[in-house]
């Protein structure tokens, strides 16, 4: 009898994590959770920090079938405040990972990366092919965490692909610094917020639900390289905005700011590829900011 297929996920207890170790489990996939919390749920979880030798070896076993590292530095201000931080995990972390992997024979390995590895492209549209000009060590890092495991693919074997997530909103979310949380919790303490720039600056907002399809259809197609997830479609900040205080009822001033010359002027995105291997969003973005907003209300966050 074939025995079920086993897979890690880093980081697994996290905003996306819990979704998308529930999915594949449900799935029928055997998931073990790497995370410095316990997952709260009846998975298997291996608590600890990853950047321990230990912890890392309990982590990866000889028959892990794959890994979906999620476990990093998200916050982009952070990033900005500890560079060197940042890269011990985002890229030491990832380093280490990939070449436990690699010993103890792992088929494919996830990443999950970022658009904003591309930098500055203006109004221009994002794809795989778009050149990599990252203006944090946020994209910096995640940018050299896909050459290394463009490197581990090319060298031995493994299955690699760095799903470039777009902005990923749903429940789960309300203890993220990000801009949709920053919105709702300003709305939920009768607060306004600031807002970098004029608020023209568009942006691709995903559905958590559609981000882990992403992850399931990568899995599936055993897709090598980079793989751009998002809606396919972007929002000025202002919509969002606007969105929120219509999900919310409640006013949410925004007072405008200089921009920062580490914003990305635009987030444009081309997820034709994605489609190519099946992947389809099927979730609006004022369903997931309703949805993120009756957890923030209920505390369940």
């Amino acid at each position: 009898m074939k025995r079920a297929a086993n897979m890690l996920v880093t980081g697994g207890s996290g905003f996306i994590g819990r979704a998308l170790v529930q999915s594949f489990a449900n799935d029928g996939w055997n998931v073990t959770v790497a995370d410095v919390a316990p997952f709260p749920g009846p998975v298997h979880s291996i608590v600890g920090n990853l950047s321990d030798p230990e912890v890392l070896r309990r982590a990866v076993r000889a028959n892990t079938d794959a890994v979906v590292h999620l476990a990093a530095v998200t916050s982009v201000v952070k990033t900005v405040d500890d560079p060197v931080g940042t890269y011990q995990v985002n890229v030491q972390l990832t380093a280490d990972l990939l070449e436990l992997c690699r010993r103890c024979g792992v088929e494919s390995f996830l990443l999950a990366s970022t658009n904003a590895v591309a930098g500055n492209v203006g109004q221009a549209i994002i794809d795989e092919n778009t050149p990599p000009h990252p203006l944090t060590p946020y994209g910096a890092t995640k940018a050299a965490a896909e050459m290394l495991l463009s490197g581990y693919s090319a060298s031995y074997g493994l299955r690699g692909c760095a799903v470039r997530l777009a902005n990923v909103v749903g429940p789960g979310m309300a203890r993220k610094d990000s801009l949709v949380p920053r919105v709702l919790r300003a709305a939920c303490e009768g607060r306004g917020i600031e807002v970098y720039g004029d608020g023209t600056q568009v942006r691709d907002f995903v559905s958590v639900r559609d981000a882990v399809a992403g992850f399931q259809t990568a899995l599936r197609a055993g897709h090598v390289g980079p793989l751009v997830i998002g809606s396919g479609k972007s929002v000025s900040v202002n919509r969002l905005v606007e969105l929120a205080r219509l999900v919310t009822e409640m006013p949410i001033p925004v007072r405008y700011l200089a921009a920062k010359a580490i914003e990305m002027p635009a987030v444009v995105l081309d997820i034709g590829m994605a489609r190519r291997l099946g992947y389809a969003p099927m979730h609006e973005l004022d369903t997931a900011l309703a949805e993120a907003w009756h957890e923030l209300r209920s505390g369940s966050g």
